[in-house]
């Protein structure tokens, strides 16, 4: 057995010594909840401890410090190799089920998940896409179980199934198979990217409840809203109301430059950027 490492970690991670401590109130057939309160750390912490880094060697579970703090320090060690990567029967399990090519005994394709009927709008494409036979990471993580039920090796989850998609040196899985997914992204958006499109949301200047009074009453005249409308074929039309008189005016959106002159591609724009931008552009164009 390597070394074990007694130096102190950080606060977020279980030492030595209070692996000792665990070992001991164990042995004295302490509950779960009485080691936690003891040592000052949550139930669920010592319940996954208990169960993951416990001695196995006699057959049954032991805990021991010594034992679990290697068990520690083994699943600390990075980089780690890829699950997929070193499992070449889970690896072809979940190709065939991502890329919608499992089949019977008779020859037929068992089918994925069914998908929404389209309804042509905003989506030209959505109904050309592979997901009539794909089956969604989800899916193919919880089937392993029942395919599976007493192979610990055929395990694992959606979203290990989804960094070997989209993290680059990660690749176990080919990389066409994203166009198979129902989110059709080919990149994955960071989170924080994707919370912060003040573009693309209702600013708090434009909020109803904040409309001034006399725009509100409609009694004063010269206050003007305007909204975006989207049809079928990326077609897309402003309007622009005046509050008082409700007179109407239809702003036309052009295409932007640069739109139409390469292939449509997945996720590709539909106004050559956001509507909001468009309609702004637009709109400034036509008050001028």
């Amino acid at each position: 057995m390597p070394p074990i490492a007694l130096a102190e970690p950080t606060g977020r991670y279980l030492s030595f010594e209070e692996r000792e401590e665990i070992a001991i109130l164990r042995a004295q057939d302490k509950g779960v909840r009485e080691i936690a309160r003891a040592i000052g750390r949550d139930p669920g912490t010592i319940s996954r401890e208990l169960r993951r880094n416990a001695a196995t060697r006699s057959g049954k579970q032991e805990y021991r410090a010594t034992v679990a703090q290697w068990k520690a320090q083994q699943a600390a060690k990075r980089p780690k190799a890829a699950k997929l990567a070193g499992n070449d029967r889970l690896r072809e399990y979940v190709q065939e089920r991502l890329a919608g090519s499992v089949r019977r005994l008779d020859g037929t394709i068992v089918t994925g998940p069914k998908t929404p009927a389209w309804k042509g709008l905003n989506k030209p494409h959505r109904q050309d896409r592979r997901w009539a036979t794909a089956w969604s990471p989800e899916q193919i993580s919880r089937r392993l179980h029942v395919d599976f039920p007493d192979d610990e090796s055929m395990r694992i989850s959606h979203e290990a199934i989804y960094q070997a998609l989209f993290i680059e040196g990660r690749g176990a899985l080919k990389r066409e198979l994203v166009t198979c997914l129902r989110t059709g992204r080919a990149l994955r958006a960071p989170r924080a990217r994707s919370q912060n499109k003040p573009q693309g949301h209702v600013t708090t200047d434009v909020v109803l409840s904040e409309r001034p009074a006399e725009a509100g009453d409609r009694a004063v005249p010269g206050h003007w809203e305007g909204d975006l409308i989207i049809g079928t074929g990326r077609s897309a039309i402003g309007t622009l109301v005046e509050r008082s008189s409700r007179s109407t005016l239809l702003v036309h959106l052009p295409r932007l430059e640069g739109w139409g002159e390469n292939p449509p591609v997945k996720n590709g724009t539909s106004l050559g950027g956001y509507g909001a931008i468009a309609m702004n552009a637009a709109l400034t164009a036509s008050m001028t």
